[in-house]
């Protein structure tokens, strides 16, 4: 905090607490919609779902934490699964055979009379593929999120106090030649098969345990439907032979120092598709 300076640091205070009143304000609102008549028989908001599980454990879903849950959602929702979104398609720009792959697959599966749908992401093993390898080389949060010991505990002959505030590597830990075979090679290959998610805490993009990410099915879903649809109705292409740079940017989050450019056109097969969207 000493990088903002007082003023800054009392500026992001404000923020904070303003953010708060919004939040509380959202969950007061939908307290008092879950008593209106005319809410029957819809489908629930997230905020709707949480404040039933607080009817259940209120001692865990207190306000303070549904509002922490909507803030992750919001900010650590957007950005990262735009951003594995662009790393996923420069992968694949880089590795045109992977391409052509996964376009062969959602070709058989989806067929060309519809537009791809959420539901197609969980029938479609290749693609999860290309999105968890993605995941593995270019993680959105390369050092998750701080967490602290709750008790003095002893990791790898290292002393941790309890209190201490700790951050793991997680992008260090996924691209560890110790751990993984060619850990700079692109190959969703790697996680074919029944024992290809099983890998502990070799992989865990999205943290682990009760402090994981509560947005990873979500994040999934919606990565996967995105690429999925890009891959459907356009064929992709660098806008040179040279390969498409992959530096990493500095960030909290694993952003790309060059943006990503190419260049893209109709499929002949989706032209009719196309015009659904229009």
């Amino acid at each position: 905090m000493r990088w903002f300076g007082n003023k800054g640091a009392e500026k992001l205070m404000e923020i904070h607490e303003k953010r708060d009143r919004f939040m509380q304000d959202l969950i007061q609102g939908h307290r008092e919609r879950k008593f209106d008549a005319s809410s029957k028989g819809r489908e629930k908001t997230m905020i709707e779902v949480l404040l039933s599980l607080h009817e259940t454990e209120p001692e865990y879903y207190t306000d303070e934490t549904i509002r922490g849950l909507i803030v992750v959602l919001f900010q650590a929702g957007s950005d990262t699964s735009v951003g594995t979104m662009e790393w996923a398609i420069s992968h694949l720009l880089n590795n045109p055979q992977i391409l052509k792959k996964a376009q062969t697959e959602i070709d058989n599966h989806v067929g060309h009379n519809r537009l791809f749908a959420e539901s197609d992401v969980g029938e479609l093993p290749y693609l999860n593929c290309i999105i968890t390898e993605t995941l593995r080389m270019n993680p959105p949060a390369p050092f998750l999120v701080p967490h602290e010991s709750s008790e003095e505990c002893t990791v790898g002959g290292f002393r941790i106090p309890s209190g201490t505030m700790l951050m793991v590597n997680v992008w260090g830990i996924q691209n560890d030649p110790k751990v993984w075979v060619d850990p700079d090679k692109f190959m969703p290959e790697r996680f074919e098969g029944p024992e290809g998610t099983k890998n502990g805490f070799k992989l865990m993009p999205f943290g682990s345990g009760r402090r994981g990410c509560p947005g990873e099915n979500l994040a999934m879903r919606m990565v996967g439907l995105a690429v999925g649809s890009l891959l459907q109705c356009f064929d992709w292409e660098r806008i040179s032979k040279e390969l498409v740079d992959m530096t990493e940017g500095t960030a909290v989050t694993m952003s790309k120092a060059t943006p990503l450019m190419a260049k893209c056109q109709p499929r002949a097969a989706a032209t009719g598709l196309l015009s659904l969207l229009n």
